[in-house]
């Protein structure tokens, strides 16, 4: 990771199964943050259209063409993109995140946590993957939505050398509490930075809060959303993190032998 990292949060109201509408939208707030020398943006969860699930598999089809524009954006800003889309692959549907890395797809996390209150089992297939991933920003830790309710998934990534977790969301009111909390928890337990891009506005049936998040690694808030479309930009210190880490030293005070290995 770079020493002084600037990272960027693009939080919108997607629009229900447009998926032009919603490129021309994140098109717009890259340029933005690009002018703002961001160099790792996080775009919300299933961001091209949605959880439009009677027509996921068509969107799916759509997928290649929506991420050969951000590789070209990608390249363009010299910049690192994490998203999640609608894949298909061997017959199944998968809300799956893209690593874009300066105009290249360097990885994928298939989303392995289903959230079966609200059906998304009926109709999307769980990964059976973590990732972390090395980039040109640094070592990332990939997570989608409902997977933030899982610590042993992010307590993994950290121990495999994660220094920042993406995550898109798509996380409904009124467990806005729940969100903050978990992030802020989920940061500070790891001693890692996390981007967390949150979509807002009415969705179908469902409220959208926004409230995106750029922790760093102390769990501090440095930027958050409101409930409104709009790209959340603040500085990542890498040095910072080392410290903390010095200060505070728990992975060197883990007892494995007494709660077992993760993996």
């Amino acid at each position: 990771m770079e020493k002084n990292l600037q990272v960027a949060a693009i939080q919108f109201k997607i629009t229900l199964g447009e998926i032009d509408q919603n490129l021309t939208k994140v098109e717009a707030a890259l340029d933005r943050v690009a002018k703002q020398d961001a160099k790792l943006a996080v775009l919300p969860e299933m961001w091209s259209a949605g959880y439009d699930y009677k027509r996921l598999a068509r969107h799916a089809v759509d997928t290649p063409r929506v991420i050969e524009a951000i590789c070209r954006l990608s390249a363009e800003h010299q910049m690192v993109v994490v998203g999640s889309l609608p894949e298909a692959l061997d017959g199944k549907i998968f809300n799956t995140a893209y690593v874009v890395d300066c105009g290249k797809v360097l990885d994928t996390y298939r989303k392995l946590h289903m959230f079966s209150t609200m059906g998304e089992d009926r109709f999307l297939s769980p990964g059976n993957h973590s990732l972390v991933v090395s980039t040109s920003v640094g070592r990332l830790g990939i997570a989608i939505c409902y997977d933030l309710r899982f610590p042993e998934l992010f307590r993994k990534m950290a121990l495999e050398g994660a220094e920042i977790i993406c995550l898109p969301a798509e996380w409904p009111k009124p467990r806005q509490e729940h969100w903050r909390t978990l992030l802020r928890a989920r940061a500070m337990e790891n001693q890692l930075f996390l981007i967390a891009t949150n979509c807002c506005g009415i969705q179908g049936r469902l409220d959208f809060f926004g409230m995106s998040l750029l922790l760093s690694a102390r769990g501090e808030v440095l930027a958050e959303g409101g409930e409104t479309d709009i790209e959340l930009v603040a500085m990542f210190d890498y040095q910072e993190m080392v410290d903390y880490r010095e200060q505070i030293r728990c992975y060197d005070d883990r007892r494995p032998e007494v709660y077992g290995k993760l993996f």
